[in-house]
């Protein structure tokens, strides 16, 4: 007797493809037990799996398997495109399995092989599959691509909103715990760490029922544009149709952005101010270290050595106050330093310090201001380069048209995007667009402003300082950048 072994898959588990799966396997049955000298071994079957990638079909690897340990010498299977769409693994794997006396017939192909002429056409078979599954990519990729045009969501439920058949809708009891992740960190000043911590405490279950909040989950919630009812979609894309890998897009292939789409669950005020404050959090100084504040990693404990935190006192008028303490004392350790420094003290000791130096504030001013100018020159450089960049991409649209590569009423929907997108951009050009010397004389009255202390300038204060050390005797040291002389401040200072 000889053992024989089938094969089958259906590349989706919808009802219809379904029903196919059920069919081929009592095909595969029947057809075995019309041969009186074949013993069926086992039905190994994939439903709902891709044939791109045999990695992803673990029937099939079971097989393999099972060949390699001889329990079977043929396996049947209907067509190349059922075994595999990938080229190379169809190859790869039938030469394997003859190599262990195991031979392949495709019954619909009729490919058997064991005969001499097999390979050959089993490659031309098997690129046409993997021609058919390129092209099935594209088009679902097309389809996907214009049903998000339309504003239909691909993705699932989240924290604050249903997603159901392409429609977002408001989920109240998220929406409210949404609402308090970004009051706590915009308004109250409390870090993704110490959120995660307090929604821990409380009990409060994640959207995946987990009890313990991360700070990467609370960020990740902080950087969602959905919650201020704008829709970004194609964040990540498929760069191979044989692999299926997904990667993250970094303007590899163009995303999907859509503004207002839906109920927002957070103003656009809030957004903005979350999202800036989000920024500066994130910025690394030299060392590798988070800073959060201007002031951040520079301000030192002359007792202990140890670097000051931040930390925010609300006011009885409802304000906050940033403060700096010594986080040995912060973190539960001993150190008599004894002595907080407020923000706007360290800032205004700068300020004194500049004052103290006999330095040209007009020559430095004029300085910046030449640099300022070469930016804003730049500007209408890069507005007509992307100007001209979408002028290309409404032509290509055309000759995509022209091909009959898109319908006429894609076509339409393209060019109307690049259009608005170019008139934003000549929009934005005459906005933008003043006599340099209005705007220099307005700039030159802010930078004089911020050189003689009258504004601040988070730029300015980490630009400048190289080091604040606070000692416990009420005095403060200040070093500027590039300067050998320290400045000394008493507590009245």
């Amino acid at each position: 007797m000889i053992s024989v072994a089938s094969y089958c898959r259906v590349s989706t588990d919808k009802e219809d493809q379904a029903n196919s799966f059920a069919a081929q396997q009592r095909y595969f049955t029947q057809y075995i037990a019309q041969h009186p000298q074949w013993k069926l071994h086992a039905v190994y079957a994939d439903q709902g799996i891709t044939g791109t990638s045999a990695l992803k079909r673990p029937q099939f690897l079971r097989m393999i398997q099972d060949a390699e340990h001889g329990r079977f010498q043929i396996i049947l299977t209907k067509e190349v495109s059922r075994f595999s769409r990938n080229l190379l693994d169809t190859i790869a794997y039938t030469r394997r399995l003859k190599a262990m006396g195991v031979f392949v017939v495709f019954l619909t192909d009729g490919i058997n092989t064991q005969e001499p002429d097999a390979e050959l056409r089993l490659s031309i078979m098997a690129s046409m599959a993997q021609e058919e599954s390129r092209k099935t990519s594209a088009r679902v990729k097309w389809g996907q691509t214009r049903q998000m045009e339309r504003g239909v969501v691909f993705g699932h439920s989240m924290l604050g909103y249903d997603v159901k058949d392409g429609i977002m809708t408001v989920n109240p009891e998220g929406a409210k715990l949404v609402q308090r992740i970004f009051h706590m960190y915009g308004v109250e000043g409390l870090g993704s760490g110490q959120i995660a911590r307090i929604l821990t405490g409380e009990g409060i279950l994640t959207p995946a029922g987990k009890s313990k909040w991360t700070p990467g989950y609370i960020l990740k919630i902080l950087k969602n544009e959905k919650y201020m009812g704008d829709l970004v979609q194609k964040k990540s894309y498929t760069p191979d149709y044989l692999t299926h890998r997904k990667k993250v897009n970094r303007g590899e292939e163009p995303t999907v952005m859509l503004s207002q789409h839906h109920t927002p669950i957070i103003s656009r005020p809030l957004w903005d101010m979350v999202q800036r404050e989000r920024r500066g959090r994130q910025r690394k100084s030299a060392g590798g270290a988070s800073v959060q504040h201007a002031l951040s990693g520079k301000i030192k404990c002359g007792l202990c050595g140890a670097n000051f935190v931040a930390r925010q006192k609300r006011c009885s008028n409802g304000t906050t106050m940033l403060r700096w303490s010594c986080s040995t004392v912060v973190r539960g350790g001993t150190c008599e330093v004894g002595r907080l420094l407020r923000d706007d003290d360290a800032r205004h000791m700068l300020h004194q310090a500049l004052g103290a130096l006999n330095i040209d504030w007009n020559e430095i001013g004029e300085a910046l201001l030449a640099m300022i100018q070469e930016v804003e020159e730049g500007k209408g450089k890069r507005h007509q380069e992307m100007w001209q960049s979408l002028q290309r991409k409404k032509e290509a649209v055309m000759d995509a048209y022209f091909s009959g590569d898109i319908t006429v009423q894609d076509m339409q929907c393209m060019k109307e995007r690049y259009q608005r997108q170019q008139d934003q951009l000549d929009y934005d050009r005459v906005e933008d667009v003043q006599p340099w010397g209005n705007r220099g004389q307005e700039m030159k009255q802010v930078l004089d402003a911020l050189l003689q202390g009258r504004l601040s300038s988070d730029a300015l204060c980490r630009m400048l300082i190289q080091e604040i050390v606070v000692y416990p005797d009420r005095h403060v040291e200040l070093t500027i950048r590039g300067l050998p002389h320290v400045f000394m401040f008493s507590e009245e200072a």
